[in-house]
């Protein structure tokens, strides 16, 4: 049994994409809740969880960066990664209508991304900001609310015994979040491993982040991220966060010895089996 740091509560998006990775693995988990993204870090340095998943990147709403730094920042490297679609569901307790519903609660980036549907279909819903869209409908199902709802995952109205009113309530429907896998017991075979996260700084000069690009072109690594993040303290100078594809792992670690002259610094976040 792995017990799996997620930010968020039981049903939540991360407890979801907790299943899917470790049942592919067919192993079982144990959930810790966790307030924040640096929380899981602390239960895991702590010992009170032996891995964790983080959300990175959303198709809607591009990547949280906080959390590039949590990842640079802190010892636990990346063994893997899940995609998940991210279906948002209307739920309240059994036997009430969308008509009986006259609030709903969840968290900020549910009500945005399902305004339109309740601008078009359910106007007079009152859409509250709340911290966690599975604490919302774990709320609603502890406290008995009537004529309150809640937008969060099929597993959250699941685990409550709520009843989902709606479904795919989302305005895009091409969703996906990218978590990231921290597990320090897995090893992941090198004849698997396909992808790579690093995160490297460069000398402050002209044509500095093309040579490197140029370099890993060559060895024929696929770029499939970028990312840049100021260095707190230095003027214009960034951390640059890159995610790279490659079919030969013997190629990739060439790739790597070829551009480390050029770079100040290097980290490699992970090295693991793609999605």
């Amino acid at each position: 049994m792995t017990t799996v740091a997620v930010q968020g509560y039981r049903g939540c998006f991360h407890e979801q994409a907790a299943r899917d990775f470790y049942l592919a693995r067919n192993e079982g988990i144990s959930i810790v809740e966790c307030p924040t993204f640096e929380s899981l870090f602390t239960e895991l340095s702590e010992g009170r969880a032996s891995a964790a998943v983080m959300a990175i990147e959303n198709t809607i709403s591009g990547g949280l960066l906080p959390n590039f730094e949590l990842l640079r920042a802190n010892p636990y490297k990346i063994k893997g990664e899940v995609y998940i679609p991210i279906h948002q569901n209307l739920m309240a307790l059994p036997g009430q209508r969308v008509e009986d519903i006259r609030e709903v609660r969840t968290h900020y980036m549910a009500i945005n991304q399902t305004r339109r549907f309740f601008e078009k279909n359910c106007p007079w819903i009152k859409m509250v900001e709340s911290e966690d869209t599975a604490k919302s409908a774990i709320e609603i199902a502890r406290q008995g609310l009537k004529g309150v709802g809640a937008v969060a995952s099929e597993l959250a109205a699941e685990q409550n015994g709520l009843e989902i009113l709606a479904r795919g309530i989302e305005t895009y429907k091409q969703n996906f979040t990218r978590f990231l896998i921290l597990d320090d017991a897995i090893t992941v075979p090198r004849k698997s491993t396909d992808k790579s996260s690093l995160c490297f700084t460069l000398p402050h000069k002209p044509g500095s982040l093309a040579q490197i690009l140029t370099i890993l072109s060559f060895y024929d690594m696929n770029l499939t991220r970028i990312q840049s993040l100021p260095i707190p303290g230095q003027e214009w100078q960034y951390f640059f966060y890159v995610d790279i594809k490659f079919s030969s792992y013997e190629r990739y670690r060439q790739a790597l010895k070829a551009v480390r002259p050029l770079m100040a610094d290097l980290y490699i976040l992970g090295e693991y089996k793609s999605f």
